[in-house]
């Protein structure tokens, strides 16, 4: 069993900046086949490539994520017995009558509306990873951006569930991202090596993301991912 840090012991909690969001209800994580993609909704719109404006809490420097990466343990895929997302407890309750879910929403939208039960009634997101801008709440996944079944198998099948659910609803780190369902469904359960945003630039603050939530839960990396995030952070501008 991991010593955890004590933060994690005490699950994450707390809100950060605001920016970007988008597609479909739920959030990443069902295990999926890799490449299975859903049509992009109605309602969402695609904008012109530029520079990417990661939502939420800001993933670190470039060269933190260096040296992160480089600290995390290579290790083989622990097996999937036993796992399933009701292991990893969800879209907890935050305070004032809103759950994980309702309070990235309102976070990471521009000019969103909510009514007397906190759901989204209004708003605009963004979507990191392939630049979907979306105008209906409903339309939005939640994505866990290191996903849950690969936490799993990077470790946290070893983990008691109340030490799960902190990541699973972790508000303080750049863990969970509204993006397009196109893109969340694309992407799976699925970690660097074999999933990269479509849109290039946002190749740089996912991969620095996902070592970020790795190097604090003490998680382990394959050979392959190690790689993969080395190569992604590498497309990051100088000073980032």
């Amino acid at each position: 069993m991991r010593i955890l840090p004590q933060a994690f012991r005490g699950a994450a909690v707390g809100a950060s900046a605001v920016v970007l969001a988008v597609s479909s209800l739920g959030g990443c994580s069902h295990p999926t086949a890799p490449g299975t993609a859903a049509k992009p909704a109605p309602s969402a719109t695609s904008v012109a490539a530029g520079t990417v404006v990661w939502p939420g809490p800001q993933p670190s420097s470039a060269d933190e994520a260096r040296a992160q990466l480089a600290a995390l343990t290579v290790a083989q895929p622990r097996p999937m017995t036993g796992y399933s997302r009701d292991r990893f407890p969800h879209w907890n309750m935050q305070g004032q009558g809103c759950d994980t879910r309702e309070v990235i929403l309102k976070r990471d939208g521009q000019s969103v509306s909510t009514d007397a039960k906190c759901r989204a009634t209004s708003g605009s997101w963004t979507s990191v990873y392939d630049g979907l801008v979306i105008n209906d709440a409903t339309k939005i996944d939640i994505d866990h951006v290191v996903p849950l079944a690969a936490a799993w198998r990077a470790g946290a099948d070893s983990w008691t569930d109340d030490q799960r659910s902190a990541l699973a609803n972790d508000l303080t780190r750049p863990q969970l991202a509204p993006v397009s369902s196109a893109s969340n469904r694309s992407k799976g359960d699925q970690m660097a090596d074999a999933w990269k945003p479509p849109v290039k630039d946002a190749w740089c603050p996912y991969a620095k993301a996902q070592v970020n939530v790795l190097a604090f839960y003490k998680l382990t990396v394959t050979e392959a991912q190690r790689t993969a995030f080395g190569q992604m952070i590498d497309t990051c501008p100088a000073g980032s």
